[in-house]
């Protein structure tokens, strides 16, 4: 990688159930998303296991996106000129955040994580093949998998299985406070960081806050630079609209007593891209996210969720989009 990648990105389709990225209804949201300046997007498909510590990943037929479904995504995206991200990510089925998958440690290769990365390897195998036949630019092979990241050699050997099939770009997406705690993301072109960092506390706030706290977090994100040589880019970034927001920006509670905040939000988005957009090793945004299906704007002053869709952050993310 020789020229400077830059993402000018969103995370599109998270979550949506199976045929829902086929739907008209689908391709107004997607447009209306790239007509806010995008080169890049990242489209989300999931894959599933029972518990934290099962060791089969599963499509689900309710809740996994169909194969035409991604193939409609990318086709629709690719014509509105975006380079497009394909993200495979592991849930589960009880609830349990993805960091929380993990095994005790595997002796000699063998044991449950062996087992494991068996199915995970497939799983990814299976999405590179697709990534390559669909032209796809960039492939994330894990996204805050903190108990995933500690084997090294599993993740390798994974990384090399990918590489026999795709020959694009790979990205893989730890979460923050774990940039320099993994020993083999030197295999992986591009280190995504979900890049939930609070920049306000509740006594101290703004935006000339949230720059200084953003200076500490560039210097974290340099070290990781650093140590892997490799570019680094928020693979995830983002908060809801609501006060208090940027104190907790990973929270995806639902707060119906908080009072509604898109200043909050918008200055969340701006010093973000403030502190990191001229930074020669820096790639980029897949802000978090944006829904397949959209209401009504005018029903969006009542919204508090990540998305920016009808909200102040989103003239914000259009004007740094477009305009530099």
């Amino acid at each position: 990688m020789t020229d400077r990648l830059f993402c000018k990105g969103y995370t599109w389709g998270f979550f949506s159930p199976a045929g829902q990225m086929q739907t008209e209804d689908a391709e107004l949201s997607m447009r209306r998303l790239a007509s806010n300046g995008l080169d890049w997007i990242c489209i989300t498909v999931n894959a599933w296991q029972e518990y934290f510590y099962s060791t089969h990943i599963f499509s689900h037929y309710e809740y996994t996106q169909t194969d035409d479904d991604i193939r409609a995504a990318i086709k629709l995206a690719k014509s509105l000129g975006l380079k497009v991200c394909l993200k495979p990510m592991v849930n589960c089925l009880d609830g349990s955040w993805r960091a929380k998958i993990n095994f005790p440690e595997d002796k000699d290769g063998h044991g449950y994580w062996a087992e494991w990365f068996k199915s995970y390897d497939t799983f990814m195998v299976y999405y590179a093949h697709m990534a390559e036949q669909l032209g796809v630019e960039m492939l994330c092979t894990g996204c805050e998998m903190e108990g995933m990241d500690r084997q090294a050699d599993h993740c390798r050997k994974m990384i090399d299985k990918v590489r026999q099939v795709y020959s694009g770009i790979l990205m893989h997406n730890v979460n923050h406070g774990d940039e320099l705690s993994s020993k083999w993301l030197d295999a992986v072109d591009v280190i995504g960081i979900s890049a939930y960092y609070p920049v306000t506390d509740g006594e101290n706030r703004g935006p000339e806050v949230m720059r200084s706290k953003w200076a500490d977090v560039v210097q974290i994100l340099k070290k990781c630079h650093e140590k892997y040589d490799k570019p680094i880019m928020f693979a995830e970034v983002g908060v809801r609209n609501e006060k208090g927001c940027t104190q907790y920006p990973w929270d995806f509670q639902d707060r119906p007593e908080v009072p509604i905040d898109e200043d909050e939000q918008s200055d969340f988005y701006e010093t973000a891209m403030e502190a990191t957009w001229d930074i020669p090793w820096f790639a980029g945004y897949f802000w978090w996210d944006w829904k397949a299906v959209i209401t009504a704007e005018t029903e969006m002053k009542h919204d508090r969720d990540f998305t920016v869709y009808g909200k102040k952050a989103e003239k914000t993310l259009k004007e740094w989009y477009v305009n530099r």
